[in-house]
């Protein structure tokens, strides 16, 4: 049940809109305090970030503030730009929405922020609107979350990129093709261990050859045999039916929040045919050093 709180604000969202804009100092970051809205506990305050990826945090929360998320660049295709927050666990004293045109739909509420539970929207469902609860002691309470815009090709409405919930669905060969020239990490490699955590699974990988990589989400483990290889992890949902098993894979995937999420992973030897067949043909959208 929405609050008359709620109600109110969403009211006069378009109001406040009209009024002076609060930036970030590095418009990618924004820090504040609800001390300034204590005596006036109905105000809503715009915040403007332009970036990719930032942060927010704001100390003893009180009314609401919309923040408007931006890239600095229009990247092609942006009908499909997403907004990923991830809040910290410790994130209390609000709760998230969407809004557009002073409807409400909830993003996150604080039982979720403390479990770490990250979610998504499509930029043009809205602003993510910040709304404190209705506590009398403001003390001790923080809302601070990460978040990352992404572009998400041609998700179906409803999907989450990138969030625990995401549907698992298989990679076509084209799928595999362009994911090579655009992934954040590739790599050839095997699976060492699959664990099971809260809604996701962890996939434990290690790489005889790093073709790319973003963030250093796998680190150097040495050398052996003549050869060097890398070791980390991947995030996977926990419907998607990894498991362990024997040869190698090619590993690719994108980077968010600082960890590696799991895009495909066929057999190395499916790969390398699929790939030689369109060199074949001609229809490899870039080049891969496969020796």
């Amino acid at each position: 049940m929405i609050s008359p709180v709620i109600t109110y604000l969403a009211a006069v969202v378009l109001l406040w809109r009209r009024g002076s804009a609060q930036y970030s100092s590095d418009q990618c970051s924004w820090r504040g305090s609800g001390l300034s809205h204590e005596t006036h506990a109905r105000d809503v305050e715009q915040v403007y970030l332009r970036c990719s990826q930032g942060s927010l945090e704001w100390l003893y929360p009180t009314g609401a503030i919309i923040v408007n998320l931006r890239p600095n660049t229009d990247p092609p295709g942006g009908t499909h730009l997403h907004a990923c927050i991830k809040p910290s666990t410790a994130s209390r004293g609000a709760t998230l929405y969407v809004e557009r045109s002073g409807e409400l739909r909830l993003l996150l509420t604080e039982e979720e922020q403390a479990q770490g539970k990250i979610r998504c929207f499509n930029l043009q469902e809205g602003a993510l609107f910040v709304e404190a609860s209705a506590h009398l002691d403001i003390s001790r309470k923080i809302t601070a979350f990460q978040y990352e815009l992404i572009h998400n090709g041609g998700a179906t409405p409803g999907d989450e990129p990138y969030s625990l919930t995401a549907p698992c669905r298989p990679c076509s060969d084209e799928d595999i093709l362009m994911a090579v020239c655009t992934s954040d990490f590739v790599g050839r490699g095997s699976i060492e261990g699959v664990e099971e955590e809260a809604e996701q699974v962890s996939v434990v990988v290690q790489l005889t050859r790093l073709f790319r990589q973003k963030s250093g989400v796998f680190a150097a483990g040495g050398r052996g045999r003549g050869r060097a290889w890398w070791s980390g992890r991947v995030r996977t949902g926990p419907r998607c039916g990894v498991q362990r098993g024997e040869g190698d894979f090619l590993f690719v995937g994108s980077v968010r929040f600082g960890e590696a999420w799991l895009g495909c992973a066929p057999r190395y030897k499916d790969f390398l045919r699929l790939y030689r067949a369109a060199q074949e043909t001609g229809t490899n959208p870039c080049h891969m050093d496969t020796a």
